[in-house]
């Protein structure tokens, strides 16, 4: 291992509008080229295993689609697919960096990507692979967040980086309100109590349940994922 790392194996959760330009939707080529070289990076400096979820967002949120009068469940799948376009655009963009990657989809479609197997995904990591997780958990009603939650658990990730558009946690939207608070540290329990917006309540309690921290930071500065891995103080920092 070449640099200093203060975890062996993470999930990084990323969300779908990360890979998309200002306006929020599609895929901007730019953006995940530049994601996937600070993965490369991070992967062969550090020696950190690496998982990954990423969100749909940016294509077709479920929960959206669900308010606007269509079948939850119906939208749920239609944002796993999304999740699944995703998922095969960061592994393309990451392999052309020459880092070997493997998609494993909690739907099964076997033509673009591997059935999700525990095993399989512990060993495609262990073998330096990045593993990105699409799908969702398979099911509707859980969200991506509680799939980070769920596969990290599984895999025994030693932490969860959850890279958002926003540096860390406020105590209200930074954006609407310039005076919000940034937290440095909190418990996971103070996330529920306080229902601040870093993972939903199934997600926190998943994490919660399983001892996993989570360190939330902004995607937007080069670097932050190797900070985060390296333990550097980052964000916001939830265990």
């Amino acid at each position: 291992m070449g640099e200093t790392s203060t975890y062996s194996r993470v999930l990084l959760k990323i969300s779908g509008e990360a890979l998309a330009s200002g306006g929020g939707f599609g895929i901007d080529p730019k953006t995940i080229q530049e994601l996937a070289k600070e993965i490369k990076d991070v992967v062969t400096e550090t020696g950190v295993e690496l998982a990954i979820v990423v969100g749909g967002g940016n294509i077709f949120r479920g929960i959206a689609g669900s308010a606007r009068g269509m079948d939850r469940g119906t939208a749920d799948y239609m944002g796993m697919l999304a999740t699944v376009i995703n998922a095969l655009a960061l592994q393309d963009a990451i392999e052309k960096h020459s880092l070997e990657t493997r998609v494993q989809s909690a739907i099964e479609m076997r033509q673009v990507a591997e059935p999700y197997i525990r095993r399989r995904a512990i060993r495609h990591l262990e073998k330096g692979r990045v593993v990105i997780f699409a799908a969702g958990t398979g099911n509707p009603y859980f969200s991506t967040d509680t799939t980070a939650a769920l596969r990290a658990a599984e895999i025994s990730a030693d932490a969860i980086l959850m890279a958002k558009n926003v540096d860390g946690v406020y105590d209200c939207d930074p954006v609407a309100n310039p005076e919000a608070i940034k937290y440095e540290e909190l418990a996971y329990i103070d996330v529920l109590n306080r229902s601040l917006e870093v993972m939903d309540s199934t997600a926190i309690s998943l994490c919660m349940d399983n001892e996993i921290p989570l360190v939330v930071f902004g995607v937007g500065d080069s670097g932050n994922i190797k900070r985060a891995i390296r333990g550097e103080k980052i964000g916001t920092y939830v265990g």
